[in-house]
């Protein structure tokens, strides 16, 4: 238990005494301190944090304006794995080759697994049912009460939202159930996170919000994530392999579907438990009673053991750097002076858990939901390098990106496309909890053309640090391009504020759908 209060550890900040550029660093300097231990979901070290950036929001004058003061209470259920007690296992032709759990293959908590499952296997493609382009994996595939081993990713091509949002695992389980399938395995096609840092994530405390609407994966009896370097352990004796499925899918040509021959024996010794996490909401007032939101998360993946040194996954990139940030915007819009609509800064819990803390605070906010107008949201917009360009993940989906564009152009950034969309950024952080209510957003991050110093930078530290205990406080970091992209993000949310039109949903965006 960390014994360290935030008085103790940090020195006050004051406009006057010191710059953008040095406040911003002096934020990240205290979420990303070793003390904090990682800010894991409901830790000591999260609660520390929670409370460090209510006191900034004090300071500047802000209101409290979650249920608890400063703080959104989110009561969480917990699931960790124990291992000793679980097993992972194929059975073909009456044999049993048992897996190795972390290297073959672990067993995922993001749902609530079957104390024990035993059930034939079928790859079935990418798992993916999408009408609006009227393609189905699915379509004439048995999969009743089976596991469905897929390919993850979806056809290259699709217009980018849609294939972001069919992506999304609640949305392939709600298709992959309808036909039948009681669990998942999935065999990744990119590896964001290396296979030795994502299997060892498993070994963490996983959690769920408790709260009515949020069982998206309901039914789901197993999931299981399988290591492309053994995947075809799987797939022997289909006459496929995992090389061959990932050129038909690079070559854009349709994947099989196939039984694969085989069981899949699980059996899963879950300890359950329960805490309370923190998100922290303050409130700038407006004239009007319509807000901004201003959002990153506080929270990171915390401690893990298993891992050289201290094992403290500090998260400065990811995401201090984003709070800092928001506690920044508040300053600057704080002494602008009066604004028409309000701003709500809101630092979520529970995003390394599948964005369990904005789902909530966005399906519960603290004033009616359809007084929120918009949603600006920061998580890892890496300031490593200079500020020479601007990607804004969702500008063509609203009028909101027009009001960033025309803002970005004030400041000659000029706006640079996504250029990993394979990763579907867009629908991986919080943003997206307030996309899916209807509420037009924004994800912020420093572009980059390819090529160029920048993208190797990031390329690098995407290899490196991601999920590492490397992305600590001995990184480059760009502490002057951090403070100029503060100014130009508090600028849009003023001219959002101060907006006669809230934004809206263009006309041919498919996220429209969610519009209430």
């Amino acid at each position: 238990m960390l014994r360290v209060t935030v008085s103790l550890f940090c020195v006050a900040l004051t406009a006057s005494a010191q710059s953008t550029a040095e406040r911003w660093w002096e934020h990240v300097k205290f979420l990303a301190d070793d003390r904090l231990e990682g800010r894991n979901t409901g830790s000591e070290g999260h609660r520390l944090a929670a409370q460090y950036a209510a006191d900034q929001f004090a300071q500047i004058g802000l209101r409290p304006a979650g249920k608890a003061g400063w703080f959104q209470p989110v009561p969480f259920d917990t699931r960790q794995i124990d291992e000793s007690g679980s097993s992972l296992a194929i059975i073909a032709d009456g044999r049993e080759t048992k897996l190795t759990l972390g290297k073959e293959a672990f067993i995922s908590l993001r749902s609530d697994p079957a104390a024990s499952v035993r059930a034939p296997m079928v790859f079935a493609g990418y798992g993916l049912h999408v009408p609006e382009l009227d393609y189905d994996d699915l379509r004439g595939l048995d999969l009743k009460g089976k596991i469905a081993v897929i390919l993850s990713g979806a056809p290259r091509g699709w217009p980018g939202p849609l294939s972001a949002h069919v992506q999304a695992a609640d949305v392939r389980w709600a298709a992959l159930r309808k036909a039948g399938a009681i669990g998942i395995a999935t065999i990744p096609k990119v590896q964001t996170t290396p296979w030795v840092r994502a299997s060892a994530a498993r070994l963490q405390v996983q959690m769920s919000a408790r709260m009515p609407g949020l069982e998206e994966e309901q039914g789901q009896q197993i999931q299981v994530t399988i290591n492309p370097e053994h995947a075809d352990l799987f797939l022997a004796g289909t006459g496929h392999t995992l090389a061959e499925l990932i050129k038909l899918s690079d070559g854009q040509s349709p994947l099989p579907r196939f039984p694969l021959n085989k069981e899949l024996a699980a059996v899963a010794k879950v300890i359950k438990g329960s805490l309370e996490s923190q998100n922290v909401v303050a409130l700038l007032p407006g004239k009007k009673k319509e807000y901004v939101v201003v959002s990153a998360h506080i929270d990171h993946t915390g401690k893990m053991a298993t891992f050289a040194g201290d094992g403290i996954f500090n998260g400065a990139m990811d995401n201090a750097s984003g709070v800092g940030a928001v506690i920044e915007v508040a300053r600057q819009l704080k002494a602008a002076g009066p604004l028409e609509r309000g701003v709500l800064f809101v630092l979520v819990t529970g995003e390394e858990k599948g964005l369990q803390g904005s789902r909530y605070f966005a399906k519960l906010p603290p004033v009616p939901r359809k007084q929120i107008i918009a949603d600006c949201n920061m998580d890892m917009f890496m300031p490593i390098h200079e500020l020479k360009a601007l990607t804004l993940l969702g500008i063509d989906e609203s009028t909101l990106g027009d009001m960033a564009r025309a803002v970005a152009a004030e400041f000659q950034l000029p706006i640079i496309p996504d250029p990993i969309p394979e990763q579907r950024r867009f629908t991986r952080s919080d943003q997206y909890s307030f996309i899916r209510e209807g509420i037009p957003a924004l994800a912020f991050k420093f572009g980059y053309t390819p090529g160029s110093p920048e993208e190797r930078l990031q390329t690098e530290w995407l290899k490196t640090r991601y999920h590492a205990v490397s992305d600590d406080l001995q990184q480059p970091v760009n502490k002057e391009a951090a403070a100029r992209f503060t100014e130009y993000l508090a600028a849009l949310v003023k001219t959002t504020a101060n907006g006669k039109k809230r934004p809206e949903w263009k006309k041919e965006s498919f996220f429209r759908r969610f519009a209430r």
